[in-house]
């Protein structure tokens, strides 16, 4: 409790989060408490630890039977007390005088005990038909290859990844109900009415499904890649874990294709990360670095506009490159091994030497010469421009308050002291703070 809160105040405001904020409080634990006069719809699972009986029984199982949208159609019991078997009796007891009756047309009670395994086995099914009517549309024979066309798109086509999005996203979705339903029933398969033949199926269907889920996130450039959140994981683990010193180990599965490339080199980047399985066409895998490159270029690109306009310039060469035989596959690796690495440096090398070890200011002298402007009148002299853009760099290190993307009166606190810089220009302040607010620098 906080200090000075009172046992009521603490209880009362637990109960709130738990209702109107879940995701803020997932886990609540109880003794003897909250049986009667509590809805929380969100409530889905509840765990048993404790014996209870007849009505304490009834109404500790009718926690979890309130109805929250379409994401929840019914709740769970664990039951590590084995109660289950008082259940029905104590629904009998209290139907009359507890549940919710349809008077007068013979209405079932609002709680309806079913068997698991059978409930389990229809939501695989459903889930196992709606997963197959999806990927129906897959050109045959249906393997890796066919898969990451349909699901991804034409590599060549600069919008393909934009188009099946949407597509892309109802595939990972079915996917995961699917998985979820199957694990439900992994070990109980036989129990809930499959035949050996259909265990096997079932079994190869889940790891192949599985498969091509990881396959296309890494061809689609859309695996999670944590790389930026690194320094704060290791902050928190570093503050609140006491741990010996972690050794690293140079592990590619919790980076991105791009960032395997810099790191290893493009062979070894595409053994390990993108053609692990050894399944894929050149074709397949050249068409898998294209779409990675054109994810980070897009997410990346407000960074540095003119920069990354110059790397999408040299992408548009590259998939004009051929990589019919052998020969030129090679050299179309080399170049794109070239164009992430170039990517890596987060710069095209071409600004004075004063700027080398300020990446911040780099994007701005890229990009001080064609923001839109009315009063601002970039120079000309490029050392002059670096001046300028480290005066900006400067500006941002020294005045920018902590915290200040996304709140209002702190973007304020910035533009102003960008302002005068920029000749006290509205439309080039706003272009460069633009810029900055993209920028992970600052």
């Amino acid at each position: 409790m906080k200090n000075g809160q009172s046992t009521k105040a603490y209880e009362d405001e637990a109960k709130r989060r738990f209702i109107k904020e879940p995701a803020n409080l997932k886990l609540l634990i109880v003794v003897s408490k909250l049986l009667t006069g509590f809805d929380a719809p969100s409530c889905t699972y509840i765990y048993l630890d404790h014996k209870i009986h007849d009505h304490n029984l009834f109404q500790a199982i009718c926690r979890t039977n309130r109805l929250d949208g379409e994401s929840k159609d019914f709740g769970y019991i664990v039951d590590f007390k084995e109660l289950f078997g008082k259940v029905q009796e104590t629904i009998a007891v209290y139907s009359s005088d507890e549940l919710d009756l349809d008077k007068g047309n013979g209405g079932e009670n609002n709680i309806e005990v079913k068997d698991w395994r059978v409930e389990g086995k229809k939501q695989l099914d459903a889930a196992r038909e709606a997963l197959h009517y999806l990927c129906e549309p897959v050109p045959q024979p249906r393997e890796m290859e066919q898969y990451l066309q349909y699901f991804c798109g034409d590599a060549n086509n600069p919008n393909a990844l934009a188009e099946t999005e949407q597509l892309r996203i109802s595939f990972y979705k079915t996917v995961a109900t699917f998985m979820r339903a199957y694990a439900d029933l992994a070990v109980n398969l036989a129990e809930a009415g499959y035949s050996p033949a259909e265990e096997a199926t079932l079994q190869n269907d889940a790891q192949w499904y599985t498969e091509v889920r990881s396959a296309i996130k890494k061809h689609s450039g859309e695996e999670l890649d944590i790389k930026p959140y690194e320094a704060d994981m290791r902050h928190l683990l570093n503050t609140y874990v006491q741990a010996d010193p972690a050794k690293e180990l140079g592990n590619l599965s919790s980076v991105s294709l791009v960032e395997a490339v810099i790191e290893t080199g493009i062979h070894d980047a595409i053994a390990r990360k993108l053609n692990e399985k050894g399944k894929l066409s050149r074709n397949a895998v050249a068409e898998g670095i294209i779409n990675n490159v054109r994810k980070t270029i897009i997410r990346d690109q407000l960074t540095d506009p003119k920069f990354y306009a110059e790397l999408s310039k040299l992408l548009d060469d590259l998939i004009k490159q051929s990589r019919a035989d052998a020969a030129q596959y090679e050299e179309f690796l080399k170049k794109a091994e070239a164009l992430i690495k170039l990517m890596g440096k987060k710069n095209t090398g071409a600004h004075p030497a004063q700027l080398d070890g300020f990446p911040g200011a780099i994007a701005l002298f890229n990009n001080l010469a064609s923001i839109p402007s009315g009063t601002f009148q970039c120079p000309t002299d490029e050392n002059e421009k670096a001046k300028l853009a480290l005066q900006l760099d400067l500006a941002m290190r020294e005045k920018a308050p902590a915290g200040w993307r996304g709140d209002d009166a702190r973007e304020a606190q910035v533009q102003n002291a960008l302002f005068p810089i920029m000749s006290r220009d509205r439309d080039a302040t706003l272009a460069i703070f633009k810029i900055i607010k993209s920028n992970p620098s600052y």
